[in-house]
């Protein structure tokens, strides 16, 4: 237990690391697309959190933690469909560091009983909370690239 509770910290601090790299960005450059790419910095911030609800949270047959609004809009799949406006932009910047508080709680709760094995498309079979957690910080590499590409763009 105590290595997973390691991962889902080393999660959030990478995660504050995101936060620190747009922190300079205004609500214009964090909603751009550039051309050649199908979302923005903040649709991927976003995914990131919705991602991470999905697979340990929905995996295990329990209801995510965050609002509607932080979830379907940015699960796999989709694009950004709006304008996002600084004040939401807040609100997914703090749902994006507080819901690993909330999977670190959970956790260490025991709730998650079940896990629904997945096969993702990286060549990955996750077959429990752990592997869905220990998955995190590779997929959430992958979107921090993204991110990185689309600053030098904005």
């Amino acid at each position: 237990m105590s290595n997973t509770i390691a991962t889902i910290t080393q999660i959030k601090n990478t995660r504050a690391f995101v936060l620190e790299l747009v922190k300079n960005l205004n609500t214009a450059q964090l909603n751009k697309i550039p051309v050649g790419f199908n979302n923005n910095i903040i649709w991927n911030i976003g995914h990131l959190t919705a991602a991470q609800q999905n697979l340990c949270y929905v995996r295990s047959g329990i209801a995510v933690t965050v609002t509607e609004e932080h979830f379907s809009p940015f699960l796999s799949g989709t694009k950004p469909e709006n304008f996002i406006e600084q004040t939401e932009i807040d609100s997914i910047f703090d749902t994006f560091l507080n819901s690993m508080d909330r999977l670190a709680i959970d956790y260490s709760g025991g709730i998650f009983l079940k896990f629904d094995p997945w096969d993702k498309r990286y060549g990955m079979k996750l077959n429990s909370i752990e592997d869905a957690i220990n998955f995190i910080p590779f997929h959430e590499g992958l979107h921090i690239g993204y991110i990185m590409a689309l600053k030098k763009l904005v």
